[in-house]
């Protein structure tokens, strides 16, 4: 790893992203999840991670669609 880490969790299991930045000793960073007026869905990263090492946690049970647009 080149820079700073950065932990981000996406709305599918924020408990497991919880447990591996207690584990790992470091902060979630800040994100953005919502949706659009028209259901899509709004992802906002709310620092820099230019130079970091980022490590989004997202698992992709159900509804799987709406996770994995999450993750991309």
């Amino acid at each position: 790893m080149h820079g700073e880490i950065k932990l981000f969790s996406g709305s599918s299991n924020r408990r497991l992203a919880e447990s591996v930045a207690e584990h790992l000793g470091r902060p979630l960073n800040r994100i953005d999840l919502g949706r659009f007026s028209d259901g899509e869905i709004r992802v906002e990263v709310l620092e820099t991670v230019r130079g970091q090492d980022v490590f989004i946690i997202q698992s992709l049970c159900s509804p799987v669609n709406d996770n994995l647009m999450e993750l991309l």
